[in-house]
């Protein structure tokens, strides 16, 4: 799995994706818009580590894109009213599979900003977008959602 962190504001959430990240084996993070880089001690305050333990990069959201779909990932947007990340677990393991033996899914999460979330032009570029249902509030912080679809998204 990869994760695309675009826009992020709060060092403090980029410090947590990047303990996230770690958490599960993520193999790439990519930082993109103007979400900061390490080394930045707000960051590494949070991230323990973890910001030493990631391959990261910085980069153009649409070249990483493009770079990923090349490579076979699907790209996706962790955004509130996508389909349910269990509805596209399915669709992935069924557009994968082929004369009944599994091949490896190869995903890519695009995390978006704290407030406006991923702009139009950037979902357009999207294979689609997935959301953690929800009870009652229809939010989360960036860096916990970012874990809890990290979570589900490494055990596809």
């Amino acid at each position: 799995m990869i994760v695309i962190a675009h826009n992020i504001r709060s060092l403090h959430n980029i410090g947590s994706i990047f303990r996230n990240a770690a958490a599960f084996g993520v193999e790439k993070l990519y930082l993109t818009g103007f979400t900061e880089t390490p080394p930045r001690k707000e960051i590494a305050k949070v991230a323990l580590g973890a910001e030493n333990l990631i391959s990261w990069e910085k980069g153009d959201i649409m070249e990483v894109i493009a770079k990923l779909k090349q490579n076979g990932y699907h790209v996706y947007g962790l955004e509130t009213g996508g389909k349910e990340i269990s509805a596209i677990e399915a669709s992935i393991r069924a557009s994968t599979s082929g004369h009944g033996a599994a091949m490896p899914v190869r995903v890519a999460l695009v995390l978006g900003n704290e407030v406006e979330g991923i702009d139009q032009e950037t979902i357009g570029a999207l294979d689609g977008l997935v959301s953690i249902p929800m009870q009652a509030k229809q939010s989360l912080n960036v860096s916990v959602a970012s874990g809890i679809a990290m979570y589900l998204f490494t055990r596809l």
